[in-house]
């Protein structure tokens, strides 16, 4: 399985070593072996709540760990806090720990913010998925990324290109150096699956060359598809001046 089969979790380490983790999905298993054993604080940014996004917190062990202050930021809803949706994952009987034994855990909910994590510079706002849902710009000396990894820009229906004063994540994106974006579906499966809140590799890649991004890296992709599949999917695709790079597990990327 040359892409994995984990759900989204993605690392990213600073200049001045500050963590941060994008998602918590089981993804987030492989991630806990390079936690520092002096690390002091790690910060968890959640797109939304859907299982495949966060079934890995139960078992980040730093979550544990009094020495560790951990921050998870999140979406807020209307509804209940941020705090009190996640404790209906980390409480029994789906999980035998309760949210609230976790001492050195701090709960922020975020809608369309700008605020600062060590040197990170980030934005936070809504995008096109079902249920709350963010994406972030993360900024740091003059170099930045997007994370979008469940997102339907297309969701209109109309052709590209979209119109960047209402696209759905494009401000995210605008002249970033690389997006790590959702590419599930091929055209014929997405036309069988419009507010199903995924993007197509054709949609991906079209909204990040609109927004001037250097490199787009396909993420989320679709669990009924082969390796073989992805590869077919991406081929496809004239990139263009537009670097394509697919997410994999285990990818590792320098800015």
């Amino acid at each position: 399985m040359r892409y994995g089969g984990d759900t989204s979790a993605v690392q990213v380490v600073g200049d001045d070593g500050t963590w941060l983790l994008l998602d918590a999905g089981s993804g987030l298993l492989h991630v806990t072996p390079l936690v520092p054993v002096e690390i002091e604080r790690i910060d968890i940014l959640l797109t939304h709540l859907h299982m495949d996004h966060i079934q890995g917190l139960g078992f980040f062990y730093p979550l544990r760990d009094a020495g560790v202050e951990t921050h998870i930021w999140g979406p807020a809803s209307a509804v209940r806090s941020l705090t009190r949706r996640l404790n209906r994952y980390l409480s029994p009987p789906l999980f035998p720990v309760h949210l609230r034994d976790l001492r050195s855990l701090q709960i922020h909910d975020i809608a369309s913010d700008r605020f600062t994590i060590g040197g990170f510079e980030i934005t936070s706002d809504l995008i096109a998925h079902p249920g709350p849902t963010l994406g972030y710009r993360i900024e740091e000396n003059g170099k930045s990324l997007a994370y979008l990894p469940d997102h339907e820009p297309a969701l209109s229906g109309r052709e590209f290109p979209f119109d960047s004063r209402w696209t759905s994540g494009f401000d995210l994106m605008a002249g970033v150096d690389v997006v790590i974006h959702d590419a599930q579906y091929t055209e014929a499966e997405y036309a069988q699956r419009v507010g199903w809140g995924h993007a197509t590799v054709e949609h991906a890649r079209m909204l990040a060359m609109q927004a001037g991004v250097g490199e787009l890296v396909t993420f989320h992709h679709d669990p009924e598809h082969t390796d073989d599949d992805i590869d077919r999917m991406l081929a496809a695709v004239d990139s263009g001046p537009l670097r394509v790079t697919p997410g994999q597990a285990g990818l590792e990327l320098s800015l």
